[in-house]
């Protein structure tokens, strides 16, 4: 089985890449710059989303669709590589998407649902993996946090279930794998959930440092978030995404994840452990 990944040297496709050489299987890297993906021992083609030229995709049985990181026409990107896979005779995708996902209402699902309707359009046999939110969404300002003593938020009590993007990753490799999960869509989330308190603890505990847990208002959010430098695009859509953790929209039970990766889901303490030593 042919396997190759979009968006191979990005953080989860790197991750991806490497799940499934952990499972003997040689999959080809696809990388709008080859050269940035040399490190990653495997063939690599030259494939992006704009142009997704049809060539890089022949003799490919399995594709990983990681979705695209460019907000301004994601859904016209994906429908392009859907397209293309078409054209090459793939097999089956598989599509990264949001936990819940036409039943989401944050407006970062509106790509995602718009990209599942691609794909049951598309004639091509899909696999949906509906992924929850990364710890390392929260990580990744980790520096910040500690300096202030205070991670900020608008998820109110809402609780969200996290899980290391390595989680994410193996579970691309296992569906990437077997067949057999063609046609099923997966809500995949980490087994335990936290509120922003709770996530503030764990920081405090692994940093030694006070940290507290700051609630606003959503445009309050967004706001501080445009005063740390993000567009203000970008800053709405992270602050409506908060706004809809606190009514359950990123909260998963099921523990499809841990079932799929056969291990339980990585502890926030562990990926904040990562994350500090990282510093």
């Amino acid at each position: 089985m042919t396997i190759a990944i979009t968006g191979a040297t990005g953080q989860l496709g790197r991750l991806a890449i490497a799940a499934l050489k952990a499972r003997s299987a040689q999959p080809i890297a696809l990388a709008r710059d080859p050269a940035k993906a040399a490190g990653l021992a495997v063939e690599t083609r030259a494939f992006d989303y704009v142009s997704a030229d049809p060539n890089a995709l022949m003799g490919v049985d399995t594709l990983v669709l990681i979705s695209s990181n460019d907000f301004n026409d994601r859904v016209g990107q994906h429908r392009k590589v859907i397209a293309a896979a078409k054209a090459a005779g793939v097999g089956r995708i598989l599509y990264t998407s949001i936990l819940k996902g036409d039943a989401s209402p944050m407006i970062l699902a509106q790509d995602h649902i718009a990209t599942e309707a691609a794909l049951r359009e598309g004639g091509v046999p899909a696999t949906i993996l509906r992924n929850g939110w990364y710890t390392e969404n929260y990580t990744g300002a980790l520096g910040a946090a500690i300096q202030h003593g205070a991670i900020i938020g608008a998820a109110g009590e809402g609780r969200v279930s996290s899980a290391a993007r390595k989680d994410y990753a193996e579970a691309i490799a296992v569906t990437a794998l077997d067949a057999s999960h063609a046609g099923k869509t997966y809500e995949l989330a980490g087994d335990a959930a936290h509120t922003g308190v709770e996530l503030a603890a764990a920081v405090a505990a692994a940093s030694g440092k006070p940290i507290a847990y700051v609630n606003m208002p959503k445009s309050a959010y967004a706001k501080a978030l445009q005063g740390f430098g993000l567009p203000e695009d970008f800053a709405m859509v992270l602050a409506d995404s908060d706004a809809c953790a606190a009514k359950g929209a990123l909260y998963d039970d099921s523990h499809s994840l841990s079932r799929l990766i056969g291990r339980p889901t990585t502890p926030i303490s562990e990926t904040i452990a990562v994350a500090l030593r990282g510093a």
